[in-house]
């Protein structure tokens, strides 16, 4: 498949973006929604014309609740869902902490297109999407971003630098370091407005006071 410049529109509610990135009809879902909300999402891709029939994946960029809730009933509405192999033990965590009120619907995990972060270039490229999944932990152990072949990156919860717990910071850094570094200039992020990536030097200057002592030691 031809490989073009991706559109992408935002379809999310309740203070957290759902990314659609379309190479012309082919669509990806990053990050998959509330759990018992899939009227809300039906609705905000219909407004926004995005047919579901179109989506050709759901990539969540971590399971919990707020990014991953409605995976399983979007594979049942015909939307694949793509795990990286990074993921996979954390699926089965989500239902611990869901309530009946959630309305949440476990993921099967027998009918997945799971794959090793590294085909994800491949993967996407048969669906004319130019990029990459790549691991970055931080915000949690199976964390992964979208990184368009642009520079946009969809980084769902990564935590800033600024404020990662102290414990988390030098993966966190890391993480950003290698976004930085394959490329990324534009975060689409999970929650809050678009922005540009800063550079490096303005990253570690963020660094808690702390870890920059330890640092020069």
């Amino acid at each position: 498949m031809t490989l073009t410049r991706a559109s992408i529109v935002n379809v999310g509610y309740r203070s957290t973006n759902f990314w659609v990135v379309s190479a012309g009809t082919s669509r990806l879902l990053v990050d998959l929604g509330y759990p018992g909300t899939m009227g809300i999402l039906r609705a905000n891709l219909a407004r926004m014309d995005v047919p579901l029939t179109e989506i050709r994946y759901g990539l969540a960029t971590h399971y919990h609740l707020d990014h991953a809730g409605l995976a399983q009933e979007l594979k049942q509405a015909g939307v694949p869902l793509l795990v990286m192999d990074v993921q996979v033990a954390a699926i089965p965590l989500l239902k611990e902490v869901m309530k009946p009120s959630d309305r949440y619907v476990d993921i099967t995990t027998h009918d997945n297109v799971t794959i090793p972060v590294a085909e994800s270039r491949r993967v996407l490229a048969a669906i004319g999407i130019a990029g990459e999944i790549v691991h970055t932990p931080g915000h949690s152990d199976d964390s992964v971003s979208l990184l368009l072949d642009d520079g946009s990156a969809f980084t769902g919860d990564l935590t800033p630098p600024a404020l990662a717990r102290e414990e988390d910071v030098r993966v966190v850094t890391a993480s950003w370091r290698l976004l930085r570094e394959r490329g990324a200039t534009r975060i689409y992020p999970g929650h809050g407005p678009v922005r540009p990536m800063h550079p490096e030097s303005t990253a570690e200057s963020e660094l808690p006071n702390a870890e920059r002592r330890r640092d020069a030691q």
